[in-house]
């Protein structure tokens, strides 16, 4: 009897290794370079792939740059097209992937993934423009990158559009028990995040996980991480609408170790807030009904820019251009002709 117990534990042992420390295959697409990619060689030392949509008609002063979410989730071809539409509004059109996914490059070094690397690189890329100012449209992670860009540099931004915004980081305890008024009619998803985590987690990913955020170490290449990063952005794209027959597929190219050490990096960045305390940089927070970020970031939001407006999105969920493309569009516009005429 104890001679079978020896070799039931030692099966299990080994049926353990092999769910841990066995590569996993997944059958994520390659990414494709676009026609319409161009190259930076910054000075940070990273290599970015961007798409420039060039002014049509009477060109405005000030380009507009459009920050991704993720981190680590690409542009795609979606946004490309969509904010297209702002280069006939006479406004030099710039969408970049950040260093470690979609078209830029990877970098050697995961631990160098970090919020100030972001934003360092963002620094070269507003100088690459040659603009004197920018104007920053920010959508989730991407809204708190324009804004650690924004404390550090208010003379170079114009004004500042924050989509779906994530917390700004560090992030404060307790915004999750902020409640929202009920006069906004918010509602949840019918899928959250941790919904799409749980339905990709394995030991192995967590194992990975663990080792490369406390310790730096790689068990998993790039290609098995950005793999499963492309199954899980597959599963957390549901939370980003309110319909959720309409979530988006993943895009080829979504960067794992960039996500996740970027994210790992928020609580060791300098605090933002006291630089931007008084700010007078014009700002337009769209917020989706069924956004799955918490209301208590958005009241954080509002009291540090002054000069701001709220625009709650009926029907939408944290990727408001996929279920309400149009009401995006509109309220952008009108939000950059206000200041252009003032």
């Amino acid at each position: 009897m104890l001679k079978l117990l020896r070799y039931a534990l030692l099966l299990a042992f080994g049926f353990l290794l092999l769910k841990v420390f066995v590569p996993r295959t997944y059958h994520a697409p390659e990414v494709q370079r676009r026609e319409s990619t161009r190259y930076w060689n910054l000075t940070t030392g990273s290599v970015i792939g961007y798409t420039l949509i060039s002014a049509r008609g009477e060109k405005k002063p000030y380009p507009l740059i459009y920050l991704h979410g993720g981190p680590g989730v690409p542009v795609s071809d979606q946004h490309i097209q969509m904010l297209s539409a702002f280069s006939g509004d006479g406004y030099d059109v710039y969408l970049y992937d950040q260093v470690g996914c979609g078209q830029s490059g990877l970098l050697e070094d995961m631990e160098a993934y970090t919020a100030r690397r972001h934003t360092k690189d963002l620094e070269a890329i507003v100088e690459k423009t040659g603009a004197e100012k920018v104007i920053l449209l920010g959508q989730s992670w991407g809204a708190m990158l324009a804004v650690l860009f924004a404390a550090d540099h208010p003379e170079k931004v114009e004004k500042l559009i924050l989509t779906g915004p994530g917390p700004i980081a560090p992030v404060k305890a307790g915004l999750a028990g902020v409640p929202a008024p009920d006069s906004l009619h918010l509602k949840k998803p019918l899928i959250s995040n941790r919904d799409g985590f749980r339905s990709t987690q394995t030991l192995r990913n967590r194992l990975v996980a663990f080792l490369a955020t406390k310790f730096g170490f790689k068990l998993a290449s790039d290609k098995e991480a950005n793999g499963f990063y492309y199954a899980l952005t597959n599963q957390t794209n549901k939370a980003m609408v309110c319909d959720t027959s309409r979530a988006l597929r993943a895009e080829p190219g979504v960067g794992y170790y960039s996500s996740i050490m970027t994210l790992n990096s928020l609580d060791d960045v300098e605090d933002p807030r006291p630089k931007l305390k008084d700010s007078e940089i014009p700002v337009l927070l769209l917020k989706g009904q069924c956004d799955n970020q918490v209301w208590g970031i958005v009241p954080e939001y509002l009291a540090l820019f002054k000069n701001h407006e709220l625009v709650i999105v009926p029907d939408a969920g944290h990727g408001i251009w996929i279920e309400q493309p149009e009401f995006y569009l509109k309220a952008i516009r009108k939000f950059l002709a206000k200041e252009a005429m003032q």
